[in-house]
C-alpha cells in the first residue's frame, strides 16, 4: 500500500483513541493496490493497532474481482466472491484466515472486496467461524442468514442525528483534504465514535427489518443513479467542443 498515505492515519486513530475495522488482504494480487514494496514491519503493526482495539477484517483473499455472479451488495459487476462456486470460496476463506492467523492476528469480521458477497459466502463464513460483516446499508447493525451486520453506508464523514454509521476510507486514494477534512471532523464528533466490541456489548442486534431492507433498496438505487449520471457526464463533457467543431466546419465550407 502508498506507506505516505496510510501513516496520515496512524496519529488520528491514536489521538483520537479510534478503533477502526482494518480491512487486510491477505495474499495481494490486485496491481491495482501495489502502491509500494512490502513493509518488513507491516505484520508487527497489524498486531499493534488490533492490540489497541482494531478489529481485524479479511478482505477477500487476493483481491482479484474477476466473477460475475449477483452478489447481496450489488454494487459492482465484477467481485471477488460473488458467484463463485462453493468449495473455491471454502479454499479462498480458508486460506485467507490462516495466512492472517499465522502472522498471529485475530480476524472477525469478513470484508468483501467491492461488496461482492452470495449466500454461499455467508455460509462459508459460519462453517470458518467468522460471524460478523461489515457491509450492507441500514442505519443500525442487524442480524441476517445467521451473521451480524455492521452497516457500511458512507465514504466520507457526515453528520447523522442517529443510528450506526461506518465511514469506509482507502487508503490508497485519500487526498490530504480527505484526511484533513477527517480529522475536522474528529475534533467536532471524535467522542461518539465507537467500536466493534462495544456494539456488539451495548446494541440490541434484531433480525434485518422491513424498514433496513426498503433503506438498503432505496441506497442503491441512488447510488446507481448517481454513478449513471457521473458516467453520462463523463461522456458528454467534450461533446460540446465537437459539435461546435463541425458546426464552425460546415458555416466555413
Amino acid at each position: 500500500m502508498d506507506r505516505r498515505r496510510w501513516d496520515r492515519f496512524l496519529p488520528l486513530l491514536k489521538t483520537f483513541d479510534i478503533q477502526p475495522i482494518l480491512a487486510v488482504v491477505p495474499e495481494n494480487r490486485d496491481p491495482d493496490l501495489v502502491r509500494d514494496a512490502p513493509h518488513k514491519d507491516f505484520w508487527v503493526e497489524m498486531r499493534a493497532l488490533e492490540a489497541a482495539g482494531a478489529t481485524i477484517g479479511l478482505h477477500g483473499y487476493r483481491h482479484v474481482c474477476a466473477a460475475v455472479g449477483r452478489s447481496l451488495i450489488p454494487m459492482h459487476a465484477k467481485t471477488e466472491f460473488a458467484g463463485v462456486e462453493r468449495e473455491l470460496q471454502r479454499e479462498w476463506i480458508h486460506a485467507g484466515l490462516t495466512i492472517l492467523r499465522a502472522h498471529g492476528l485475530r480476524p472477525q469480521m469478513f470484508v468483501a472486496p467491492r461488496h461482492g458477497l452470495d449466500l454461499v459466502t455467508l455460509a462459508v463464513l459460519q462453517e470458518e467461524s467468522i460471524g460478523l460483516v461489515s457491509d450492507g446499508f441500514a442505519e443500525r447493525p442487524f442480524r441476517e442468514q445467521g451473521l451480524i451486520w455492521f452497516p457500511q453506508q458512507l465514504w466520507g464523514p457526515r453528520e447523522k442525528e442517529s443510528g450506526l454509521w461506518t465511514i469506509c476510507l482507502h487508503g490508497n486514494v485519500a487526498t490530504d483534504q480527505d484526511v484533513a477534512g477527517l480529522e475536522r471532523f474528529l475534533m467536532r464528533f471524535g467522542a461518539q465514535f465507537t467500536s466493534v466490541d462495544r456494539v456488539l456489548a451495548e446494541w440490541k442486534i434484531a433480525e434485518r427489518s422491513l424498514g433496513d431492507r426498503l433503506f438498503h433498496d432505496w441506497t442503491v438505487l441512488r447510488i446507481r443513479c448517481s454513478r449513471m449520471i457521473r458516467r453520462a457526464r463523463f461522456r458528454d463533457r467534450d461533446q460540446p467542443r465537437r459539435l461546435g467543431r463541425g458546426w464552425a466546419r460546415s458555416r466555413l465550407e
